[in-house]
């Protein structure tokens, strides 16, 4: 049963004290030993730790001290997120004994809310890139095939989620790597509006790109996931000061949507079995929607990641090049070689799209696209591809939403005759977590009662 149990339910028979956290962490522990030497999935473990904060919530639930939906729920963290006293590597050999002195405020949010944190996840190296087969503790394998990548940089914490191993898990999202991965391991990922989560204790990438996001089963523990990290941070400058709506509240929507299909470029050469999952998914949309039309997205600045990517890893190049693997090593050989001007420029760039982009939710109300144009490719092929962001197709519908800053989400919207998930991808204007998430969930009952 605790295999395909979700938050949702676990927090309701944790509560009625029917489980315990110990049997549920319990439960992990033991999928994550019997998968984890196929799937690749985590880096560390935090066997000993998860079940002393299990215990600890065992014992505030029988005393009636419930601190909410996560409280003795096990959650996996992506390896880029600070533990203290807890080894926390960003997939890379240059980190491989790094010990954080301090939690990063989302753990720190976490274990507020009881959460059992149960180890972390292997990724892409240091977050640059879509497979996670870079990271210097191996790849991460697809749990629909093995031979497949999860998708990345969150491919450890996807793989996790969708093989049992934790009921939930935080990525980090950049240019795709929450939803790309949710989307390759049929799962649900969430990235918030830039700044509704903060991202202070997180090893960045590019930060004016960056984001925290949960990554979960379905959509109403994307909710109570997303409810216990949100929030304005003070000491993080990329955090806002916005309210913080009842998300796991919102699922009842009171009036149906305007629907925008963002065509160019997101539906451009799309595989074929991704091109009917979408078609059917948009019939569906259609009735659940006031509308659905056509709409043009802005353009978006391409020169802000690179030169941002480098500027966080150039002191270390200087000292310890040899310890990157290869695929970063290019990559930030690559981003070296973009000028001052134009990264000024694009910055600038940015900041007015962030702007210009809400008007189209003048027109409609939501967004949608695929998530992903293609279906994961082997490890092998990744492996052996070049280190040229602009080869990653499978991050082409994904990145413009990181400029555009705006909460975006993947759902699952069927498989290829192959058995490979694919994705659905949604998003609205800033802060509108609550709406977008009551229509994904609108989506998701709507899926299952048409396969029913």
């Amino acid at each position: 049963m605790m295999r395909d149990i979700s938050i949702a339910e676990a927090s309701d028979l944790l509560r009625r004290k029917e489980i315990s956290p110990v049997d549920l962490t319990t439960s992990c522990l033991a999928r994550i030993e019997q998968l984890n030497p196929t799937i690749n999935a985590f880096i560390t473990v935090m066997h000993d730790s998860a079940l002393a904060q299990a215990r600890a919530a065992e014992g505030e639930i029988r005393a009636g001290k419930w601190r909410g939906p996560l409280h003795g729920i096990p959650i996996g963290l992506k390896d880029l997120i600070d533990t203290a006293g807890v080894k926390t590597t960003c997939g890379s050999a240059l980190f491989k004994d790094r010990v954080p002195t301090e939690d990063a405020e989302i753990v720190r949010r976490l274990k507020d809310a009881g959460a059992v944190l149960i180890g972390k996840q292997n990724m892409q190296e240091f977050a640059y890139g879509g497979t996670s087969t870079s990271s210097h503790f191996g790849p991460v394998h697809n749990p629909w095939d093995v031979d497949r990548i999860a998708g990345g940089s969150s491919g450890g914490s996807a793989a996790a989620v969708a093989t049992g191993m934790c009921l939930g898990a935080i990525g980090t999202d950049t240019g795709g790597s929450v939803r790309e991965p949710a989307a390759f391991c049929g799962i649900v990922g969430l990235k918030p509006t830039y700044g509704r989560v903060s991202t202070r204790g997180v090893f960045p990438l590019s930060p004016s790109l960056d984001h925290v996001g949960p990554l979960c089963r379905d959509v109403v523990d994307t909710a109570l996931l997303l409810q216990a990290i949100a929030g304005y941070d003070r000491l993080d400058t990329t955090s806002v000061d916005w309210p913080v709506d009842s998300y796991a509240e919102a699922f009842i929507a009171k009036t149906k949507p305007r629907i925008g299909v963002v065509r160019r470029p997101f539906f451009n050469d799309l595989d074929p079995e991704i091109e009917n999952a979408i078609d059917e998914a948009l019939k569906q949309l259609g009735n659940l929607s006031a509308d659905v039309i056509e709409i043009d997205l802005p353009p978006t600045p391409t020169a802000v990641q690179g030169p941002e990517v480098y500027a966080v890893h150039a002191k270390y190049l200087t000292t310890s090049a040899e310890l990157y693997g290869r695929w970063i090593r290019e990559r930030l050989k690559q981003a070296a070689t973009v000028d001052t001007v134009a990264y000024v420029e694009a910055r600038q760039e940015l900041d007015r799209v962030r702007r210009s982009v809400e008007v189209v939710f003048h027109k409609v109300d939501l967004l949608v696209t695929p998530t992903t144009p293609v279906p994961p490719i082997t490890i092998t092929e990744a492996l052996n591809m070049s280190p040229d962001p602009a080869g990653e197709l499978w991050l082409r519908n994904t990145r413009p939403f990181n400029a555009y800053g705006l909460p975006t989400i993947s759902i699952p919207c069927g498989f290829t005759r192959a058995g490979l998930p694919i994705g659905l991808q949604l998003a609205g204007p800033n802060f509108s977590e609550a709406s977008l998430l009551s229509f994904a969930y609108a989506f998701e009952q709507s899926a299952k009662r048409t396969k029913a």
